[in-house]
């Protein structure tokens, strides 16, 4: 596995090694050991799947208080570019966000650290998303950033693409009004 840092401190993406051939394919997609020793110990309790149509744009999604959530997110089919934007207040980096594509064919993962919003947009006709992550889903203690912020300013690839979000995501807060870390 490959772990490599990205602008924004604790945020990796992560390319595990891809074994394939005429019959199919084999990928190792979390071994416990390499991640302690590049990021540390996060003990991931809960895994979760979703299925998604182009155009859907799911988040900016957060835990807060102590059902902060830290993920380790990827793409089984399809494409999607995922976003995690940085919500610790302390951080040289707030409010900044980090980009990438994640997609069958890359195989890439991001692992997000507790203290980011995170959303993902599809770009291809479906896509199977995955995440580990390491608490509990509370309701009460979710959020929603609006995508289109003006203050985060995150330049979602939208050119022929219909936005299809869902009714809470419709009534994302500003970033100025999130709850921070």
């Amino acid at each position: 596995m490959l772990f490599e840092k990205t602008s924004i401190e604790g945020v990796y993406v992560i390319t595990p090694n891809f074994i394939g051939d005429s019959r199919g394919y084999f990928v190792e997609r979390y071994r416990k050991d390499l991640f302690d020793k590049e990021i540390g110990n996060v003990d991931f309790i809960q895994d979760n799947q979703s299925l998604s149509s182009k155009g859907v744009l799911r988040g900016l999604h957060y835990q807060k208080g102590e059902f902060s959530q830290a993920k380790l997110v990827c793409v089984l089919s399809g494409k999607v570019i995922d976003v995690a934007v940085d919500l610790r207040k302390n951080s040289p980096t707030f409010g900044k966000y980090v980009m990438v594509e994640l997609s069958d064919e890359n195989n890439k993962m991001l692992y997000i650290p507790r203290g980011f919003a995170h959303g993902f947009l599809v770009l291809s006709e479906k896509a199977t998303f995955s995440y580990k992550v390491d608490n509990i889903y509370n309701p009460s203690e979710e959020a929603t950033i609006s995508y289109n912020d003006k203050e985060i300013n995150i330049q979602w690839p939208t050119d022929g693409i219909d936005i299809k979000l869902s009714e809470k995501d419709k009534k994302g807060i500003d970033f100025k009004d999130a709850q921070y870390f």
